[in-house]
C-alpha cells in the first residue's frame, strides 16, 4: 500500500508539472514560476535539478545572485530577474538550450526554516525542426505545428519570427487587441485553423509567400503554465529552378550580341525603360508586385533630382507632398494594394520630365519592402526645313475635345510667345516681337482639333524646341507637346556653266574666298 501511495504520489506531481519544450539551437528558453503567497524576510529562491551533482541550477539571496554552488554546465548560461523577490516572478532564463539540458526543474523558496517548492518544470530540447519550400508565385503555404496535448479553451498560441527582426506574425485567439500587435508584413495574409483546440492542429497558413517570407517560424503554444514551442523554417524559391537559371545565363550571353536583347531588355535589366513622344495625353510607369501588401504600407514616387511624384498612404493619397512641378499630373490605381499594381500614370510627359523614376513601398516601421526603377525617355519630334522656304507647319492634332474656352499657347524655348489663342480667337499682341506677322494656327481649331501652327519665312535663327500648351478655363493643363525646328541653311554655289544654284547645308553659309575654287 505504501509502495502504492508513494507511485501515485510522484505520478501526480509529474502530471502537474509545467511542460516547456523548445527547439535545440534557439538563443534561450524561460522556465515559468510565478508565486503569489507570502515571501519570507530572508528568502532564498533556488533551481535545482536532481538528476544532478551538484543540483544548484541558479541561487538568488536578497542581495543578488548566488553562482557559487553552482553546477558548471550552467555557469554563465542562467539568469533570473534582478527585481524577481519583489515582483515575484522567479522565472529562469536559460541560454543556448542544448539537448542534454532537457530534464525536471525544480523552483523552491526557503527563509531559513524550510523549503517550500512552488514549481516544477519539465524542459524538452527537441533536436529537430521541419523544413518547408514553396515556389514563389503560389497561392499559398502552410507551415506545420502540431500536438497531442489536450487544449483547453484558454490556450494562447503565437506564431512568431526572429530574422531578420522579431516580428508577431499571428496570434490566437484573434481579437482585436491582438491585431493591432500583429506586423504588417503579414497583415491579411495569415490563418490557422478554426477547430484547432480539438485537433491540435495550430499550423499556419501563410497566402501570397515572397522570397522575403524566407526564414525560421517559432510556433509557440501557451497551454495552462505549459509553453510548447516548434520550428518551421521556410525556404521561398524564385520562379527559375538551378537549371533554368543557368540556361538563363546561358541565353543571356546568347541575347547580349544580338537586337533580340533590346526586345526582352525588362527581363534582364533593374531598370525598365519607357519612351514615348512629346504630345501622348499620359504615360504609366510600370511597378507591380505579387506580393500581399498590408494596409499600412506607404508607397512613394521619387524622381532622380529627389522629387516627391506621388504619395500614397493610409488608402488615400497625400497631394499635398508633391512637388510643384507635379501637382494634379499623377494618379495611382484604385485598389492597389489588392491588386499590387503599383503603377503610376504621369499626364502630359515632355522630355523635362525624362528621368529614373523610383516606386519604393514602405512598411510602418520605415522599413523597404520593394523597390523599383523605371527610366523615362520622352522623344521631341524633330522638323527638318530648307532656310528660305516660304513656311513651315509645326504639327500639331489631337483627338481630345477641347471646350469652347480652352487657351493654346505656343512658346519657344526662351518662353517668348510665338501665338496665343483664346476666347476664340488669336490674340495677336501677346505674340513676341520676333514672331508678329509670322504666324498662323487654322480656322474651327477646336472642333477640328489641328492646332498645328504655322511658321512664316523660318530662317536658321528660329532652330528652337517649341512647345504648345493647351490650358482649361481654370488652367488646368489639357495637352502639351514639343517640337523641335531644325532649319537648314543654304549656300549658293557656282558650277562648270557659270549657272547660279543652290545646294542645301547643315551649317551656316560661308562666303568664299576669291581664290578659292568649288
Amino acid at each position: 500500500m505504501m509502495l502504492v501511495l508513494l507511485l501515485l504520489i510522484y505520478t501526480s506531481q509529474h502530471a502537474l508539472a509545467v511542460v516547456v519544450e523548445m527547439n535545440a539551437g534557439e538563443m534561450s528558453v524561460l522556465l515559468p514560476c510565478q508565486f503569489s503567497g507570502f515571501i519570507p524576510d530572508d528568502p532564498t529562491v533556488m533551481w535545482t535539478r536532481n538528476d544532478l551533482v551538484p543540483k544548484s541550477v541558479h541561487v538568488q539571496h536578497k542581495e543578488g545572485d548566488d553562482f557559487q554552488g553552482q553546477n558548471q554546465r550552467y555557469r554563465g548560461r542562467t539568469k533570473m530577474r534582478p527585481d524577481a523577490l519583489d515582483t515575484s516572478d522567479f522565472s529562469l532564463t536559460l541560454r543556448k538550450p542544448e539537448m542534454t539540458d532537457s530534464g525536471n526543474y525544480t523552483c523552491s523558496i526557503s527563509g531559513g526554516r524550510g523549503e517550500r517548492t512552488l514549481e516544477d518544470v519539465e524542459l524538452q530540447i527537441k533536436d529537430q525542426q521541419v523544413e518547408v519550400k514553396v515556389v514563389e508565385g503560389s497561392d499559398s503555404v502552410i507551415l506545420p505545428c502540431k500536438t497531442k496535448h489536450d487544449l483547453p479553451e484558454d490556450t494562447r498560441v503565437e506564431w512568431t519570427r526572429s530574422n531578420p527582426e522579431l516580428m508577431l506574425v499571428h496570434i490566437y485567439p484573434h481579437k482585436s487587441d491582438q491585431r493591432k500587435k500583429q506586423d504588417g508584413l503579414y497583415r491579411d495574409r495569415t490563418a490557422v485553423n478554426k477547430d484547432l483546440l480539438r485537433t491540435g492542429d495550430l499550423s499556419l497558413t501563410l497566402k501570397h509567400p515572397t522570397e522575403r517570407d524566407s526564414g525560421g517560424y517559432i510556433c509557440t503554444i501557451y497551454r495552462d503554465k505549459d509553453i510548447l514551442r516548434q520550428k518551421v523554417v521556410l525556404q521561398v524559391k524564385g520562379w527559375f529552378p538551378p537549371w533554368a537559371t543557368a540556361l538563363l545565363v546561358l541565353l543571356v550571353l546568347f541575347v547580349v550580341s544580338g537586337g533580340l536583347l533590346f526586345h526582352f531588355r525588362h527581363y534582364f535589366m533593374s531598370v525598365y525603360k519607357v519612351e514615348v513622344d512629346s504630345g501622348v495625353e499620359s504615360v504609366l510607369l510600370p511597378c507591380k508586385t505579387v506580393a500581399h501588401l498590408p494596409e499600412d504600407v506607404k508607397v512613394e514616387w521619387m524622381d532622380s533630382d529627389d522629387k516627391k511624384v506621388h504619395v500614397y498612404q493610409s488608402s488615400s493619397d497625400h497631394s499635398d507632398e508633391k512637388h510643384q512641378v507635379y501637382r494634379n499630373r499623377t494618379e495611382m490605381k484604385r485598389n492597389l494594394l489588392r491588386t499590387g499594381d503599383l503603377s503610376l500614370t504621369l499626364k502630359h510627359p515632355t522630355n523635362e520630365d525624362n528621368s529614373t523614376y523610383t516606386c519604393t513601398v514602405y512598411n510602418r516601421e520605415g522599413n523597404i519592402l520593394l523597390k523599383k526603377d523605371v527610366l523615362l525617355a520622352v522623344r521631341v519630334p524633330q522638323v527638318e526645313v530648307d532656310s528660305g522656304v516660304e513656311s513651315v507647319q509645326l504639327p500639331l492634332k489631337t483627338t481630345l475635345h477641347l471646350p469652347e474656352d480652352a487657351k493654346i499657347e505656343w512658346k519657344d524655348s526662351d518662353d517668348d510667345h510665338l501665338h496665343v489663342y483664346e476666347k476664340r480667337f488669336d490674340q495677336l499682341e501677346q505674340q513676341d516681337q520676333v514672331y508678329k506677322d509670322r504666324t498662323k494656327m487654322n480656322e474651327d481649331l477646336l472642333r477640328t482639333g489641328d492646332l498645328s501652327l504655322t511658321l512664316k519665312h523660318p530662317t536658321d535663327g528660329d532652330n528652337r524646341t517649341y512647345t504648345c500648351t493647351v490650358y482649361s478655363k481654370e488652367g488646368n493643363i489639357l495637352l502639351r507637346k514639343k517640337l523641335e525646328l531644325k532649319v537648314k541653311g543654304r549656300v549658293q554655289v557656282q558650277d562648270q556653266t557659270g549657272d547660279i544654284r543652290n545646294r542645301s547645308s547643315s551649317i551656316d553659309p560661308t562666303p568664299l574666298m576669291a581664290d578659292q575654287s568649288v
